[in-house]
């Protein structure tokens, strides 16, 4: 039993340290925020809502149903209610009853109650879709800077490598009267730089982690962490379709668009219901009530039988005047409704050029990487020769170690260009209509 308690206990301790070295990927990390975000969260609730919103519509046509019941102690002059006579006395008397009721017309009002509940659930649909695209973007911004940071801080820590080498070298060279004293202190100035840089990007690497942890509700910040292999410029199908191509299919698939479009629907509803308003009412009635009183001789249920009735009917209501207010109503809902149709005009036109913005944007980002990587190769080049110069004594610390920085941030440019457009190519491919959880790296 001992040695089973203790293969429990280290198990458990195994368990732990895995979950402490867990990685994240960023398919991982979207659909974590997917499930987890608070505003993900908030707008699932607008659709249970809209459940609320439809039960009540389809309720409207179910007949209403109310019961009644009163028991009271008259003294004095009162009016009894089993003989229908004033009398001077106390006695005690119930009565009871229910009615229902039933609209058999109001102007199709209830029905296009329903339409419009219905409608109103697609809207909050297509709202929390378009709030997932826009978290899976966060988390993809956030992921992808997580990854710019640590690149940049490999480079800084890779370079400062070479910059210890270069100080052994360097103090040899001058211990041996090649190179003068001010090289090695040049060198050095160098390497105390670089680890103000080192410092400061490993900063950068965890408040970028911490910000990607609370974006997923991740309180576990010590030991949350991403993977960070595998990120390359990989060629996409996305950047081989036209612009027109990309915004065409985006009108069909964007939630902004489907919104908008939903909007002038509920508008449309809306304006339907008031204008149901004009129409007359037509409901039906039934009612039975009974009473009871104890200065009546008979007894309970003698009296219930004998006392009760019924009432029923059709009750029509006429609008005839109502100080203009369905008028004004419907005035109302129409203004609303060519409100509503601006803004759906309004959304196309924003998403054409979201989407063309996009466009250029990833053209341009493409650019840059590619510029930057032709830029990293001279530099790298010129820092090579520097170096070699620098080796044999025929350059100065000073102007090695300039040559040196002008290759580092050569390399961070790279860095940067690259995750730009990275991100650039997910905005485009949201637009495209791939799904947020399905984003290809």
């Amino acid at each position: 039993m001992k040695k089973l308690g203790i293969l429990f206990f280290f198990l458990f301790i195994g368990l732990q340290i895995n979950a402490q070295n867990k990685k994240w990927t960023l398919r991982e990390c979207v659909v974590h925020a997917l499930e987890n975000n608070i505003s993900v969260r908030q707008s699932a609730l607008d659709i249970e809502l809209a459940d609320i919103e439809k039960s009540d519509a389809n309720a409207n046509f179910l007949p209403t149903l109310n019961g009644s019941a009163n028991l009271s102690k008259s003294t004095g002059l009162s009016f009894n209610p089993t003989t229908g006579n004033a009398e001077t006395t106390t006695f005690l008397s119930a009565s009871g009853g229910f009615s229902a009721g039933y609209t058999i017309f109001d102007g199709l009002r209830n029905f296009r109650q329903v339409q419009r509940a219905e409608l109103s659930k697609l809207a909050s649909q297509y709202r929390l879709s378009k709030m997932q695209d826009d978290i899976s973007l966060f988390v993809a911004n956030g992921y992808l800077q997580v990854l710019l940071n640590k690149a940049n801080l490999e480079v800084i820590q890779s370079q400062n490598a070479v910059t210890l080498e270069q100080i052994n070298r360097t103090n040899n060279l001058v211990d041996a009267g090649v190179l003068p004293r001010g090289d090695l202190l040049e060198i050095r100035a160098t390497d105390a730089s670089e680890k103000q840089r080192i410092a400061v990007a490993e900063n950068a690497v965890k408040i970028s982690l911490i910000s990607l942890a609370q974006l997923l509700l991740i309180q576990d910040y010590e030991n949350f962490d991403i993977v960070d292999e595998g990120y390359t410029i990989i060629e996409n199908e996305i950047t081989q379709k036209s612009v027109s191509e990309i915004i065409e299919v985006a009108k069909e698939n964007r939630s902004e668009v489907k919104i908008a479009e939903k909007n002038v629907e509920l508008a449309q509803k809306d304006l339907q219901i008031t204008r149901g308003a004009y129409y007359p009412t037509l409901s039906a009635f039934f009612g039975y009530d009974t009473r009871y009183s104890d200065t009546d001789p008979l007894d309970l249920t003698d009296q219930l039988y004998l006392n009760d009735g019924i009432n029923y009917g059709l009750r029509l209501n006429v609008p005839i005047l109502n100080g203009f207010s369905v008028r004004n109503n419907v005035k109302r809902n129409k203004i609303n409704l060519v409100r509503n149709e601006y803004q759906l005009e309004q959304a196309k036109l924003d998403l054409e050029s979201n989407v063309y913005q996009a466009y250029v944007d990833a053209q341009g980002a493409l650019k840059s990487f590619e510029a930057a990587e032709a830029a990293l190769e001279s530099q790298e080049l010129a820092y090579q020769y520097a170096k070699d110069r620098y080796d044999v004594g025929l350059t100065n610390a000073f102007d090695f170690s300039q040559s040196k920085l002008r290759y580092d941030n050569a390399k961070i440019e790279v860095n940067r260009s690259k995750y730009d457009y990275i991100f650039k190519i997910k905005v485009l491919e949201l637009y495209f209509g791939v799904p947020a959880t399905e984003l290809k790296f």
